[in-house]
């Protein structure tokens, strides 16, 4: 398999994946600052423009983070990384497409890239109070979602790494994380996994997950 990326992006969660499973894969760095992503020769894998993408054994290439995850977590690994039950697997598709549409799509992308939401830069500061408004009030609903349990689902599963990277996002933006998902991003930071893929992707897992909650 091949998978498109970019370090330290949404990508971050397929990539843990990939190693939690222990698949054998390539990995291709797409460079979004410098445009990569409109290139025509990903435009060729990938013509949404994004990232990340899978290019599977077949040929065929998967995109969006919920989906990649599914597909891995499903038919690959013999379902390990995929809850077993139908409230588990609800669970998990549930909050995956938070995190991917609301967390990520409201929140941080207005944080990150206010220009794509307000081309005026006079307002960007205002639209990335709102990316952070959005983010904290997004977080505190998961938070509540995860009372008194570990992870996401039962078990460990996809959806624990695709709620990782927004979870690392706010530890990078000084965003403080609610205490139940503070305690899941150490939990995920204690995976040697999670702290392989950090390293690979240029960060020092040892000097995350200090910030107290909120």
């Amino acid at each position: 398999m091949k998978l498109y990326m970019t370090p330290g992006s949404c990508s971050t969660a397929i990539h843990i994946i990939l190693e939690e499973l222990e698949e054998i894969f390539e990995a291709h760095i797409v460079n979004l600052p410098a445009g990569d992503q409109f290139k025509p020769d990903y435009l060729a894998i990938n013509p949404k423009a994004n990232i990340p993408a899978l290019a599977r054994p077949d040929g065929t290439v998967l995109t969006e983070v919920p989906a990649i995850a599914f597909w891995l977590g499903k038919a690959r690994g013999r379902g390990k990384l995929w809850p077993k039950d139908i409230e588990n697997e609800t669970r998990a598709l549930e909050l995956m497409t938070f995190v991917a549409g609301s967390i990520h799509g409201h929140g941080f992308a207005r944080f990150f890239a206010p220009g794509n939401f307000c081309p005026d830069s006079a307002f960007h500061q205002s639209v990335k109070a709102q990316g952070r408004a959005l983010v904290e009030k997004t977080f505190s609903i998961v938070d509540k979602a995860l009372e008194g349990r570990t992870w996401v689902a039962g078990d460990f599963s996809v959806a624990d790494a695709v709620l990782f990277y927004v979870e690392f996002w706010a530890d990078k933006v000084e965003i403080a994380l609610p205490a139940n998902l503070l305690r899941h991003y150490r939990a995920m930071l204690d995976r040697p996994a999670v702290s392989g893929v950090l390293r690979e992707e240029g960060y020092r897992p040892e000097k995350l997950g200090q910030r107290v909650e909120m």
